[in-house]
């Protein structure tokens, strides 16, 4: 986790800090297939969260669309839509730091666990986590990464029950 708590903390003295960082390694040997960072901003594409884009990333550098014998290191728990993209490659396990409850402290979440996205499929997924969850949080907390929250314009959300007592925000 620290390596990539490290490699991901490097975006926090640039002008596009991110906290949100992911790496593979082979699971047998922990030997580093490769890393990214999550580029949504950057590339302009909601779908580009580190998880997702390191999956792409390992899969082309394979030359398969199976990443099986892998494990994924992630700096915060994966939104379903990651954890879904780790369980149609066969990654075999992903470990993270911080949580999504973490993450929301500072950025829109959608709240499903991980571990729920594995339990309600048919293919399998160790998560295992939080690992190292307050090295990782640093990243949240970080100055230029809260300058660069409330840019985002996610600091100034709130959250409150609506009046069919559904969660909303607002």
């Amino acid at each position: 986790m620290t390596e990539i708590v490290q490699f991901t903390a490097r975006t926090l003295v640039t002008d596009k800090p991110v906290p949100f960082g992911a790496m593979i390694v082979e699971t047998k040997t922990g030997k580093l297939l490769l890393k990214g960072l999550n580029a949504v901003a950057k590339e302009n594409d909601p779908s580009s969260h580190a998880e997702v884009r390191t999956v792409r990333m390992a899969c082309k550098k394979l030359k398969s669309p199976s990443l099986r014998g892998y494990t994924m290191y992630s700096t915060c728990e994966p939104c379903p839509m990651c954890m879904a993209n780790l369980l149609w490659a066969g990654i075999d396990r992903i470990v993270y730091g911080a949580t999504i409850d973490d993450a929301n402290r500072h950025c829109r979440q959608i709240h499903i666990p991980a571990t729920e996205v594995a339990e309600r499929s048919d293919m399998t997924c160790e998560v295992v986590g939080p690992v190292e969850r307050d090295l990782a949080y640093t990243l949240f907390t970080h100055p230029n990464m809260l300058r660069a929250f409330k840019a985002w314009g996610n600091a100034s959300r709130s959250k409150h029950v609506s009046d069919n007592g559904k969660r909303a925000i607002a």
